[in-house]
């Protein structure tokens, strides 16, 4: 027999997870996977402690009949088609911050594409140090490690890259999302979906890293929301009726994000751009951004080549890189 590989035990929850509802052999996941069929029991009672059930029976062999609720590598390494964004996973039950995690690791040597996700925050943070509520086995919430050839004035162009992805992730889960600049998801009504937060370290001609951290409200009930996000927050759940698998909605996530990642890398930021226009909830409305302690109120026209928005006032246009903004009514 060959030596046992560290992915045995995934491989054979793949094996599994393509059966479907038959029945497999002992036999015939040991002879395609080259393992003892003792290796073979020794992950079947691996992946039993992890909460799946798998039955088995003398002469039928091996059934997976459940899977938990879960976001590790081991649900969604088989659902991934990507060749760097979450090939590597380091998944926790409960973290304080993904994001923290991923500058930790980041500063250690991570790799481009690797992935925190967790089930629970106890302190997930949105812009300008705001909590994000991360009830847990709810929503999705993960971090990114990126090592872009970027100058670090254009890293900023990251977070619309990942405002696009996750658009698209949520309109193939069935929810028409919009992006409002610069970071925010959301819903038809104007409530909020999700959210995208990054930092990064950098030398003066180059960035070093650009954590992407991201939280997605997938499963959360009215009741998960703390009372005063109720009237202003909500989940694909709640907006569709039912719940989504969190686990395909992950991989999709992690899909969307690479593809768009590779398009700006390829393209550069107009395809970004001129993306993003399409995908905005933004763009002609009228808005009061607050910056540096004052507001700037007028119509959102356009973004500017560097990701800034372009605000037109009584005063002229006015160039916002950063600011809270408020969407009051449509032009």
């Amino acid at each position: 027999m060959a030596p046992e590989r560290p992915e045995s035990e995934e491989l054979v929850l793949a094996f599994l997870a393509e059966a479907g509802d038959e029945f497999v052999s002992g036999e015939a996941i040991s002879d395609k996977l080259g393992l003892t069929r003792a290796a073979v029991w020794k992950h079947v009672e691996a992946l039993r402690t992890q909460g799946y059930r798998i039955d088995a029976f003398p002469a039928r062999g091996y059934r997976l009949a459940g899977v938990p609720d879960r976001i590790g590598a081991l649900e969604l390494r088989p659902l991934l088609n990507t060749h760097d964004v979450g090939r590597v996973i380091h998944w926790y039950e409960e973290i304080g911050s993904t994001s923290d995690r991923a500058k930790e690791l980041a500063d250690e040597g991570a790799e481009h594409g690797e992935v925190v996700v967790a089930e629970r925050q106890t302190a997930g943070r949105g812009r300008r140090g705001r909590m994000w509520a991360s009830p847990a086995r709810r929503n999705l919430y993960f971090s990114v490690v990126l090592r872009p050839e970027l100058p670090p004035a254009r890293a900023p162009e990251l977070t619309l890259v990942a405002s696009i992805a996750l658009c698209e992730a949520l309109r193939h889960a069935g929810v028409e999302a919009g992006i409002k600049w610069p970071n925010d998801l959301l819903a038809p009504g104007g409530s909020k979906l999700a959210g995208i937060l990054s930092e990064l370290a950098a030398e003066p001609d180059r960035v070093e890293w650009i954590v992407l951290g991201v939280g997605v409200n997938v499963n959360a009930r009215r009741e998960d929301f703390p009372a005063d996000l109720r009237d202003s927050a909500t989940s694909v759940l709640l907006e569709r009726g039912q719940p989504a698998p969190r686990a395909l909605f992950a991989a999709a996530c992690f899909t969307a994000l690479e593809e768009w990642l590779d398009r700006h890398a390829e393209q550069g930021f107009g395809a970004i751009r001129d993306a993003w226009r399409e995908r905005s909830v933004t763009l002609g409305r009228e808005v009061a951004v607050k910056v540096d302690g004052r507001e700037v109120s007028g119509t959102a026209e356009d973004l500017d080549e560097t990701g800034a928005l372009l605000v037109r006032t009584p005063a002229g246009v006015e160039r916002i890189t950063s600011g809270d903004i408020t969407l009051l009514r449509a032009r």
